[in-house]
């Protein structure tokens, strides 16, 4: 490892033959948001061993002609490829010392179509929750909310208010203030993961739990269960909630003991939490590695954790999220095996 591979094209122009990126491809887009993103990227390839591919996205603008011959009319675009040139240099320049293969490309196109496009073949798609407007797109804007819900293979969305813990700085003078009242956080070594009793959580768990052990981390599986409001007057009798708890807790035992099957060298714990599945996942971000969650979830006791949750976790999050999209996996057959599961009827 270590070679840093650029794209033959000096333009970095993708064409037809080029081979479609693998391993971990992270966007960027020159703001404070992507360069956090780099960062974690290119230690997540370390990680893993795996290649990492730089991608940054512009448009070229159509405007309004505004004299008698009408119509529409482009711009010549070699000054915006000229700066997201810039950006791919500066982001391989900022990776050069990880012991990473790493290989660039600037894309002419929509970000969000480009990264899904990109996904297919990618092992992991990095990006940072928003970015710069202008010339490349706001690579790292819509496409946040957009990827996770989409994207073929798992996503990380890596917040600007995390930059402290990459050893990155920012001059956003929000994120500053929010650093500075919060103080400084000591991250734990532990993954934490939603569960809802959904297949899609098993899924997301199975993510977690590879993830944990990459980083020789604990897993911690969190089930979130909200107070029931006016929302579920309907319910026809009181719920017990402390039986509720109790009997969550016990199909939690039963996944770990699956899990341990799987992972036998991997330290697993299990909360059952009061209250809302965002607050919950929020909190928990704030000292974790990395909170991991399914793109949906089922409805139910546990209020659609992964579902509409995700959305919320991603806009609220402290510290790094990774979305793992639905898919089948073999591992899924034995759950029965150890016992009730979680949410099951």
């Amino acid at each position: 490892m270590g070679a840093h591979e650029m794209q033959p094209d000096p333009e970095w122009e993708n064409t037809a033959n080029s081979a479609a990126p693998r391993g971990i491809v992270v966007g960027v887009d020159g703001s404070d948001h992507g360069q956090c993103a780099l960062v974690w990227a290119a230690r997540e390839a370390e990680r893993r061993r795996r290649p990492l591919h730089i991608v940054t996205a512009y448009s070229v603008p159509i405007f309004a002609a505004s004299g008698l011959d009408g119509g529409y009319a482009t711009v010549d675009d070699s000054v915006i490829r000229e700066g997201a040139e810039a950006i791919i240099q500066q982001a391989m320049e900022k990776v050069s010392s990880y012991s990473i293969d790493v290989d660039a490309s600037v894309e002419n196109g929509d970000a969000s179509g480009v990264l899904l496009e990109m996904s297919e073949t990618a092992e992991l798609l990095v990006f940072g929750t928003r970015g710069r407007g202008g010339f490349v797109g706001r690579l790292l804007g819509s496409v946040s909310s957009a990827l996770p819900a989409h994207a073929k293979c798992p996503t990380v969305t890596v917040p600007l208010v995390c930059s402290d813990r990459l050893g990155e700085t920012t001059e956003d003078k929000r994120i500053r203030a929010e650093q500075a009242k919060e103080g400084h956080k000591q991250v734990d070594n532990v993954v934490v993961v939603g569960v809802d009793g959904s297949e899609q959580a098993r899924v997301a768990v199975l993510e977690a739990a590879d993830q944990a052990e990459r980083l020789g981390a604990t897993l911690r599986v969190i089930c979130a269960v909200p107070q029931f409001s006016g929302s579920l007057a309907w319910v026809p009798a009181p719920m017990d909630r402390k039986a509720l708890f109790e009997d969550i807790e016990n199909q939690l035992e039963a996944g770990k003991a699956w899990l341990r099957s799987h992972y036998p060298n991997l330290r697993v714990e299990s909360e059952v939490k009061d209250g809302s599945a965002v607050d919950v996942l929020v909190d928990a971000s704030r000292h974790a590695e990395l909170v991991v969650v399914g793109t949906r979830g089922r409805g139910g006791f546990t209020g659609m954790l992964l579902g509409s949750t995700s959305g919320g976790v991603l806009h609220h999050t402290k510290g790094p999220v990774l979305v793992v999209p639905d898919r089948d996996d073999p591992r899924l057959a034995d759950r029965a095996k150890f016992g009730p599961i979680l949410g099951a009827a």
